[in-house]
Formats: structure tokens, C-alpha cells, sequence
């Protein structure tokens, strides 16, 4: 099975790539309504005899069930430590879908209490040299009423496959000075359909958002949205890469202040330093003349010591999420070691293709053999 895996990677790799990618220069936003149409049709036909065969047929293909592999946090089980990041299926189309790509975990979002269109077009462009990702999406999304129904209808008879997150944003219409009861207002009618949550403060593309990962803009924010955390729910905040090491320590402090499960580590960066890519050729412009945060490889680096700082200020106390640049599973092992006790991918993913997770998962397997340690929780912030 593994080496099927390996040839469904070397084809999507060497063939449907270059061809996506390079030969037809597709546009990235259009390739991912076309891929997120197809899952959504897997997710609405779920009851159908041969959707219910290709959904086996994936999970076969993709998944690789292993007991050493299982993480406990927050009293939720993860099948693996390696999750879908928030921005790939905002609108929860694909909800039960993701685990047949051998996804431990599913973030939702990021869905702001208004629904809105984002940013204008073109809006999401591929740094081929780099294995980056340049977005200003701008959480475009239908909103968190639409998510509530559709997630209501889809898992009223069900339990989630795998834990499945729900990411909030800020709605670009409201002030920054009624932030708080913006996120308030989305979590009310999504609590109930969550498995945990996450504070976005840390999005480059709408307008004043990184202001709130400021203590004094925060703390409101985390007050609000744990008064009306009735049932506990794990509440986790994503932190932008670009913060300074003091930004962080006040982010921990909320964090523990306020009780918070963990931190998502990190966003994406607004740095352009280092890059290959010079040009972006949509639009003929400068990088560095484009707004948006970058994703991916550049990332990589930083996110680690980002993880690694947090792990050491809170002394493994405070669980993390770890993000950014994990296309390998060299890449995954070096956060799961830095500290992290679960990883999300998305650009990787995307470079990658769908084996990337069986791939990644494998490598993790002969990681723990190699050290003699029997479950990935051993890992985190090994040395």
C-alpha cells in the first residue's frame, strides 16, 4: 500500500503538476473551487452506495491507521498528530470528507459572523520557486450562520470522524472596537458543532486585524467569547509568525490568564525576505509590491522557533499547534520536537498532493523506531 501511495505521489508530482502548475498556468483560486466541488459532492452524496465505495477507496489508499500514532488533548482523540489548517474548506463543504486523505483532524473556517465576498481577484498566487503560496483572500466566506445549518444538517445523526475545529475571524464591516462581540456572536451559534476553537487575530488580509493580538485588544476578545463557553470548549489563539518575542510572552500570559487549551503557531508571514520569486507574473508586479501573507516553505523556519520559544516559556504546559512549511516528514518531526503536540498542513498539501499524508505518517512511524519511543506524544519536545 505504501508503494501505490508513492505512485500516486511520483504521477501528481511529475504529471498533474507541472501540468496544473506550469502547463496551463491554471489559476490557483479556480483549481481550488474545483477541487473543493468535487469533495463537496463527495460530502452531499454521502449516502449514496458508490460515493460510500470511493470515500473506502480513498481511505484505503491515503489513510495508515497506527495505535503509536493516536494524540489525546483537550479529551478529544486524534487518529495522528497531522490536521488540515483553517483556510481550505471555510465553508465546512467538505466536513466529512478529510478523513479519507488521512487527515488526524479537520479545521474549519475561517468564517467571520458576516458573511463576505474577500478581497478583489486575483487574490491567490503560487511562488513555484519558493514551494510558497502568496494569499489576501480576505476571509471571503457565507458566514457563520451558513456553516451553523450546514453542519447542523450534515452531522445530526452522526459523530464526527475526526475531531473537527472551527476557526473565527473578524468581520472586515465591524470596527476593531467591537471585535469582541463579533467572534462572540459567530462562536454562539457554532459552539455547539465545534470540537474546539480558534481565534484568528493574526490574518494579514483584513484590514486592523493583527492590532488585536495586543494584550489590551486581546484580552477583551478571550473575556467575551469564554463568558459564553458554557460547555468548556477547547479555546485555542493563532499568533502571526511576525511577532516579537515580547509580543508572544503577552499572548501567553492571556492565554493563561484566561484559561486558554493552546496556541496555533503560526500564520502566515507578511516578511518577503530571502524569496527566489522576484516577480509575480499575474500581475507583472513586484513581491514585495503585493500584499497578502506568504505560506510554505519560507515559513518554515520560523514557525519552528516560534513553536520552540512557546514550549520553553510555558515549559510544555500549554499545548501547541504547529504550522508552516511542513511538506515532509523530516519537516513534521521537527516541530512535533520543537513542541508541538499536533501539526496542520495545507500548502504542503497542496505541493505535495493527497499521499502526502500516508507519506508524512510513515516517516513519522521510523521516526519513533529509530529513537525506540512507542507513541507520538513521546516526541513532543523530544531532544
Amino acid at each position: 500500500m505504501l508503494a501505490e501511495g508513492r505512485r500516486t505521489l511520483d504521477l501528481y508530482k511529475n504529471l498533474l503538476r507541472p501540468i496544473l502548475f506550469s502547463g496551463l498556468n491554471a489559476d490557483p483560486e479556480m483549481m481550488h473551487h474545483l477541487v473543493m466541488g468535487r469533495l463537496s459532492w463527495l460530502e452531499r452524496s454521502h449516502q449514496q452506495p458508490t460515493t460510500q465505495w470511493l470515500h473506502q477507496q480513498l481511505h484505503d489508499r491515503f489513510t495508515l491507521p497506527d495505535v503509536r500514532l493516536k494524540q489525546s488533548l483537550w479529551g478529544l482523540n486524534f487518529p495522528n498528530p497531522v490536521g488540515l489548517a483553517a483556510g481550505f474548506d471555510k465553508d465546512g463543504l467538505a466536513s466529512g470528507v478529510w478523513s479519507a486523505f488521512g487527515f488526524g483532524f479537520a479545521e474549519l473556517g475561517t468564517v467571520t459572523f458576516h458573511a463576505q465576498p474577500g478581497n478583489d481577484r486575483p487574490r491567490l498566487f503560487r511562488l513555484l520557486e519558493d514551494q510558497a503560496v502568496l494569499n489576501r483572500m480576505g476571509f471571503n466566506n457565507r458566514g457563520a450562520a451558513a456553516l451553523q445549518a450546514h453542519l447542523a444538517q450534515r452531522w445530526q445523526t452522526q459523530t464526527h470522524p475526526i475531531p473537527l475545529g472551527i476557526n473565527l475571524g473578524k468581520s472586515k464591516i465591524t470596527d476593531l472596537e467591537a471585535a469582541a462581540e463579533d467572534y462572540r456572536a459567530s462562536f454562539r451559534l457554532l459552539k455547539d458543532l465545534g470540537d474546539y476553537f480558534v481565534v484568528n487575530v493574526s490574518s494579514p488580509n483584513t484590514p486592523g486585524l493583527r492590532s488585536l493580538q495586543a494584550a489590551e485588544s486581546l484580552e477583551p476578545i478571550l473575556t467575551a467569547l469564554q463568558a459564553e463557553n458554557t460547555q468548556q470548549k477547547p479555546l485555542l489563539v493563532k499568533i502571526a509568525p511576525d511577532l516579537e518575542w515580547e509580543e508572544i510572552h503577552a499572548v501567553l500570559k492571556l492565554a493563561q490568564t484566561h484559561h486558554l487549551s493552546g496556541i496555533i503557531a503560526t500564520n502566515t508571514t507578511i516578511s518577503r525576505s530571502q524569496l527566489k520569486t522576484q516577480t509575480i507574473q499575474a500581475t507583472g508586479r513586484s513581491v514585495t509590491e503585493e500584499a497578502g501573507g506568504i505560506s510554505g516553505a519560507p515559513l518554515r523556519q520560523r514557525s519552528t522557533e516560534v513553536i520552540r520559544f512557546i514550549y520553553q516559556e510555558t515549559g510544555g504546559q500549554l499545548p501547541i499547534i504547529g504550522v508552516g512549511g511542513i511538506f515532509s516528514a523530516e519537516d513534521a518531526w521537527e516541530k512535533l520536537t520543537a513542541g508541538a503536540s499536533l501539526l496542520q498542513v495545507y500548502t504542503g498539501w497542496v505541493y505535495e498532493g493527497p499521499a502526502m499524508m500516508r507519506n508524512v505518517l510513515q516517516g513519522l512511524l521510523h521516526k519513533l523506531d529509530d529513537l525506540g519511543l512507542k507513541s507520538i506524544s513521546e516526541a513532543v519536545g523530544h531532544s
